[in-house]
């Protein structure tokens, strides 16, 4: 799946990929700083009906929120500094369960994450639009 939207059309595009989120328990985002993962989670959260305000979790590294009865969880691996880190915070224990987690940052716990992880991209092209891409 290849998606190419303006920030503006952000929550059509969201709901486009939900069905393919629904397969997966844990979706790792890749791309560089600024390509729009976080907004990309939030509009994604808001389609999940996820009430509670969506933030990046760049300080706190996981976010909790509840949506019509399940549970994502939202990390950010940025400033992690070590897979030892993450494995310290629990992580493997998060992708172990029945929750969805969405996964900022992903290469430097690459192999904590399950084989069936869905790996996006998205990049921002010369016009400004983003391109949300399967695969890395």
């Amino acid at each position: 799946m290849t998606l190419r939207f303006a920030l503006t059309d952000i929550a059509r595009s969201a709901a486009l990929f939900l069905p393919l989120a629904a397969k997966h328990s844990v979706i790792a985002f890749h791309g560089d700083m600024g390509a729009g993962k976080t907004t990309f989670i939030k509009a994604l959260c808001r389609q999940m009906g996820v009430a509670d305000q969506v933030s990046s979790p760049s300080f706190a590294i996981i976010n909790e929120y509840a949506a019509e009865g399940r549970t994502i969880y939202h990390f950010d691996f940025y400033r992690i500094s070590s897979l030892r880190e993450a494995i310290d915070i629990g992580t493997e224990e998060y992708f172990d369960g029945h929750s969805l987690c969405l996964v900022e940052w992903p290469e430097i716990i690459e192999q904590l994450l399950p084989p069936d992880t869905l790996h996006v991209r998205l990049r921002v092209e010369p016009d400004g639009s983003r391109t949300l891409s399967e695969g890395i």
